[in-house]
C-alpha cells in the first residue's frame, strides 16, 4: 500500500513538473529549434519569399566564389583576434584594481566602467560618431598634444574604421566582463594570498601562479561570450557605417552580410542562411578549442 502511494505521488510530481516546464520548451521550440531547422532547409534554396527554388549545394558554391563573403569574414577574423583578448585583459586588469581594498571610491570607479554596456546603442553610437568625427574631440585633442599633423579619417580610412569599432565595442564591453572577474576575485580566501606571502612570493607572482589558475572557469566563461559577442558582431557596424559596413567593405562583418543578403542588395534567404552557418560552425569549433585548452590536466 505504501509502495503504490509513493508510486502515485512520484507520477502526480513528474506530471506537474513537465507541466511547470511546458510553456518555456514550448517557447523556445518556436523561436529558437524552429528558426534553427528552417534555415538549415533555407540553405539548399535560392530566391526569396515564394519564389524558392531548390539549388542544393548551389549556395556552398557561391559561397566559395563570393569576394564580398572573404571581406567579411576576414574582418570578423580580424576583430576576434584583436579584440578578445584586448577587452579580457583589460577587464582583468580593471577587476584587479578595484578589488583592492585600499582604493577609494572604488564603487563609483565600478559604476562608471560598467555604465556603457548598460547605455543606449543608439546614444552611444551618435556620442562615438561626433567625437571621431574630423573636426570632433579626439582629433582636435591629438592635434593640439601634436600626437598627430593632420585629422584622422576615422569613419573614411579603412584602417581607422577597424580601429573605431574595436575602440567602441572595448569601451562597451569591457565593464560586463570585468563585474565577473571582480565578483570571483572577491570570493577567494585571502588567506591564501596572506600565506604566499609569507613564503616571499612576490606580488605579481601571486597574481600570476595564484589569481589566474583560480580565475580559470570565469575566464573560459568570458572568453567564450566575447567570442560569440565578437563573431555576431552587428550592432556598432551598423549605427556607425548605417548598414554599409564602409568604407569598401572594410568593416563589413558577417552578421552584417547576412542582413544586408536578407533585407537589402537583392534579398536572397537561402545563401543568407547559408552564410549564418559559417558563423555557427566558428562558434562551435572556437567553443570546442576553448574548452580543451581550459580542461583540467591530470
Amino acid at each position: 500500500m505504501a509502495t503504490t502511494s509513493r508510486s502515485s505521488l512520484k507520477r502526480y510530481y513528474d506530471v506537474n513538473g513537465w507541466l511547470f516546464v511546458l510553456p518555456a520548451v514550448t517557447l523556445i521550440a518556436i523561436f529558437m529549434l524552429y528558426p534553427i531547422l528552417r534555415s538549415l532547409v533555407l540553405s539548399f534554396y535560392s530566391g526569396r519569399g515564394m519564389m524558392l527554388k531548390f539549388s542544393g549545394t548551389g549556395n556552398l558554391e557561391r559561397l566559395w566564389n563570393d569576394p564580398v563573403f572573404w571581406q567579411a569574414l576576414q574582418n570578423t577574423v580580424i576583430f576576434f583576434v584583436v579584440q578578445v583578448p584586448i577587452m579580457i585583459t583589460m577587464a582583468l586588469i580593471l577587476a584587479a584594481m578595484l578589488n583592492n581594498p585600499k582604493l577609494r571610491y572604488s564603487g563609483l570607479f565600478r559604476t562608471m566602467i560598467f555604465l556603457p554596456c548598460v547605455s543606449s546603442l543608439v546614444a552611444y553610437s551618435i556620442l562615438f560618431k561626433s567625437m571621431f568625427s574630423l573636426d570632433g574631440v579626439v582629433n582636435n585633442t591629438l592635434l593640439a598634444i601634436g600626437i598627430i599633423g593632420e585629422p584622422i579619417g576615422w569613419l573614411t580610412d579603412p584602417f581607422w574604421a577597424k580601429v573605431l569599432i574595436i575602440i567602441a565595442i572595448t569601451w562597451r564591453w569591457t565593464g560586463y566582463n570585468m563585474i565577473f572577474y571582480l565578483a570571483a576575485l572577491q570570493n577567494i580566501d585571502r588567506s591564501i594570498y596572506e600565506a604566499a606571502k609569507i613564503d616571499g612570493v612576490p606580488s605579481w607572482g601571486r597574481f600570476a601562479f595564484l589569481t589566474i589558475p583560480m580565475l580559470k572557469p570565469v575566464i573560459l566563461f568570458t572568453t567564450i561570450t566575447s567570442t560569440i559577442g565578437t563573431l555576431q558582431l552587428f550592432d556598432e557596424v551598423y549605427n556607425f557605417t548605417e548598414g554599409t559596413g564602409g568604407p569598401a567593405n572594410s568593416t563589413l562583418t558577417l552578421s552584417l552580410y547576412i542582413y544586408n543578403l536578407t533585407f537589402r542588395f537583392m534579398p536572397s534567404f537561402g545563401y543568407a542562411a547559408t552564410v549564418s552557418y559559417v558563423i555557427v560552425l566558428m562558434v562551435a569549433v572556437l567553443s570546442f578549442l576553448q574548452f580543451y585548452a581550459a580542461r583540467e590536466r591530470k
